[in-house]
């Protein structure tokens, strides 16, 4: 099969190409599907670079949202068929012709969704459910304030804080983006290049906002310490502004607020009731029609390069997704 390969590390992907690999085969507890879409994450791209937490040995395919059908079954797996179409995530693999992934990582694709649509959602939104419902346990009313909006976390902590009755606030530094933010559900829309601090805490009566969904970092996260909400809580989802913020511990302190690290992944793993839980919610509102995901590029395998810089650039509205089969 064709494949995304990451022969060696490199910053500008030099040591990732095209090529032709074996077919995996599917172990207990595990399906292997056909891939038909797969998106692409800001992880996926750390990666390739050696710069993400996980660091699969090499070589090794990225990718890890997938759409697809049912290829094969290993032992122990009940819940699927062969031929049944499917979608969620592997940790990585999904650039590729087929990938094996554990079955709680999969549920059956919603009809009304294609299979764009559904490689573009899993991680997406299992990083902002985790966020706003397990770690920040946002209520109906607060305020949530939620950077790099037009991205692909950012728009789904945007849809998902709607679903969840919260006030948005969204932030992007192009004020192109600003309509597609606004569609996707954010009450205001600011821009960063112009500061922020000073606009949220006016749209707040001087409050600043309950919750804040940062996956930025850097001047971001520093001046979201400056209109947090007493007993607010600023949510570290991480750092593509690639400064790691760091915060005097008496402005928590005085100003009454946590900051809590968010890794939607590895929350499943620790703890598996809640994580499976985490996925029947997300897709049950996907089904349900009340969560969507826009999609800014639709590529081939073989321009997955243009899909990595793209994502560099901060260019997407949504998610970039590339079609294999």
């Amino acid at each position: 099969m064709r494949a995304v390969v990451c022969e060696r590390l490199s910053e500008e992907f030099s040591g990732t190409a095209i090529r032709d690999v074996a077919l995996p085969a599917p172990g207990p507890g595990e399906v292997l599907v056909q891939v038909r879409a797969a998106g692409i994450n800001f992880p996926d791209l750390l990666m390739c670079r050696g710069g993400y937490q996980l660091k699969p040995p090499l070589p090794f395919v990225p990718g890890m949202d997938v759409a697809g059908t049912v290829a094969a079954i290993g032992p122990e797996v009940t819940a699927f068929r062969f031929g049944d179409a499917v979608a969620g995530a592997a940790r990585y693999g999904s650039f590729a012709g087929f990938v094996k992934v554990p079955a709680g990582q999969l549920r059956p694709k919603p009809p009304g969704l294609s299979d764009t649509e559904a490689a573009a959602y899993q991680v997406a939104y299992l990083t902002a459910y985790v966020a706003l419902v397990r770690r920040a346990a946002m209520q109906p009313g607060e305020t949530l304030l939620v950077h790099g909006a037009s991205g692909g976390t950012g728009m789904a902590a945007v849809g998902l804080g709607k679903a969840l009755g919260a006030r948005v606030i969204a932030t992007t530094g192009s004020p192109a983006k600003a309509a597609a933010l606004e569609a996707a559900g954010a009450d205001h829309v600011l821009e960063t290049g112009e500061g922020f601090r000073e606009a949220v805490k006016e749209l707040t009566d001087g409050r600043g906002a309950d919750v804040i969904f940062d996956p930025v970092g850097g001047d971001v996260f520093d001046e979201s310490v400056r209109c947090i909400a007493f007993d607010g809580r600023l949510l570290v989802i991480g750092f593509t502004s690639a400064r790691i913020a760091e915060v005097a511990t008496n402005m928590p302190l005085i100003k009454g607020f946590s900051v809590v690290g968010v890794r939607a992944g590895e929350y499943g793993r620790r703890f598996p009731d809640r994580g499976k839980e985490n996925l029947d919610a997300i897709w049950a509102l996907a089904r349900e029609g009340k969560t969507r995901m826009p999609i800014h590029a639709e590529l081939p395998l073989e321009d997955f390069r243009a899909g990595f810089a793209m994502l560099e650039r901060r260019e997407a509205v949504g998610r970039i997704v590339l079609k294999i089969s």
